[in-house]
């Protein structure tokens, strides 16, 4: 007997009212993304510190010296660039939405007869194609938000946006590079048991950072967090021989 679980759920999920949140949280706009970004590349970068500065035969003071310093300066450093690419894109959206409410004013039938093709291209036509560009046209904000929107691929995000974005950044990218560090804290393991101890949480780490994108994403959560697991192990295991590689190649001394 199949189950019928599945289907209530989907069909609670496109209740008016549910479906009125999601659309209003969308609208909102979801820093889903930018925290899964920000997690990735925080739990890489401090691991690759971490497997690099080991692999050279450095202290755990040391470890965690260039772990904390690394964490702090590249997760500020990706927080900032994800404010200043999502403020410039924001900023693009409304400086286009502002030239659209120009061209409605300056030149109305000439963009009704942009929606009207705009429209016509996803298959409507005849009274149907006249009354979406009537009752849209009766809307200035609506016209020139529909027509940067479909045109220009943009959408014109609130004010807050930017730094949300990087905040939600910022601390993904710190709480997910801590965890390669925090063995290193600990007084009484050896720097070679605290590597094993950081190899063994960050891969824990990578695994459900994978596994809850793949589960945001609709996608198989095995493969994505396989492959974040790999994508971050990758990352370390190439940090760590080039320090061994230089330490090597300096004469073998480790800095104490």
């Amino acid at each position: 007997m199949v189950s019928s679980q599945p289907t209530t759920n989907l069909e609670q999920e496109h209740q008016p009212e549910r479906i009125r949140n999601r659309l209003e949280a969308e609208a909102r706009g979801g820093h889903l993304g930018d925290a899964m970004l920000g997690a990735i590349d925080g739990g890489i970068t401090s691991f690759a510190v971490v497997a690099g500065a080991v692999g050279g035969g450095f202290s755990s003071l040391v470890v965690v010296i260039l772990g904390f310093a690394s964490l702090l300066a590249d997760g500020f450093s990706m927080a900032v660039s994800n404010y200043l690419g999502t403020k410039s894109d924001t900023e693009a959206a409304h400086q286009a939405h502002r030239e659209e409410q120009r061209h409605i004013d300056e030149v109305p039938e000439g963009e009704r007869e942009e929606l009207r093709q705009i429209f016509a291209a996803k298959g409507f036509d005849g009274d149907t194609l006249e009354r979406i560009v009537e009752t849209i046209s009766n809307d200035r904000e609506l016209w020139a938000k529909t027509i940067v929107q479909e045109e220009l691929g943009l959408e014109p995000g609130d004010a807050g946006q930017p730094l949300r974005a990087g905040a939600a950044t910022f601390i993904a990218f710190l709480i997910a590079g801590l965890i390669p560090l925090l063995p290193f804290l600990v007084p009484m393991l050896t720097p070679s048991q605290a590597f094993l101890t950081s190899i063994g949480a960050t891969s824990a780490a990578f695994l459900a950072i994978g596994i809850l994108k793949g589960y945001a994403l609709d996608q198989s959560v095995l493969r994505s967090g396989l492959e974040t697991l790999l994508t971050g192990g990758g990352a370390a295991l190439l940090a760590y021989g080039v320090g061994a590689l230089l330490r090597a190649w300096l004469g073998g001394g480790a800095v104490a």
